[in-house]
C-alpha cells in the first residue's frame, strides 16, 4: 500500500505542514502501508528542507525505515517503511 501527501495546498503554513506529515506518518503506521509518497514540489527547495528537517526529528525518524530522494523528480520524497510480522508468523521452515 503506498499513501500520498501533496503539499501545494498548505506550502506557506508551518503548522499545518507539521500537522499533516504527522497525519500521513500515523496513517502509515496504523495501516501498514510500505511507502508514503510526499509531494513538496519543486519552488525554491525551502519546503522540501522543512519536510527533511520533520522526518529528521528523534522522535520521527524512528517511525520510518528510510527517505529516498526521487531522481526523476526532486520535487518528491518517498518515506519507506518495514513493519513487523506478527509473532509466530516470521520462519515457516525448519
Amino acid at each position: 500500500m503506498k499513501l500520498k501527501l501533496d503539499l501545494h495546498d498548505i506550502f506557506n503554513k508551518g503548522h499545518e505542514i507539521d500537522r499533516a506529515l504527522r497525519g500521513i506518518i500515523d496513517e502509515a503506521i496504523q495501516k501498514k502501508a510500505a511507502l508514503v509518497e510526499i509531494i513538496p514540489g519543486k519552488g525554491s527547495g525551502a519546503l522540501k528542507k522543512k519536510v527533511i528537517r520533520f522526518l529528521d526529528q528523534k522522535e520521527i525518524k524512528q517511525l520510518y525505515h528510510r527517505i529516498e530522494k526521487d531522481g526523476d523528480n526532486w520535487g518528491r520524497l518517498f518515506v519507506h517503511f518495514r513493519h513487523e510480522a506478527p509473532a509466530g508468523r516470521r520462519g515457516r521452515g525448519r
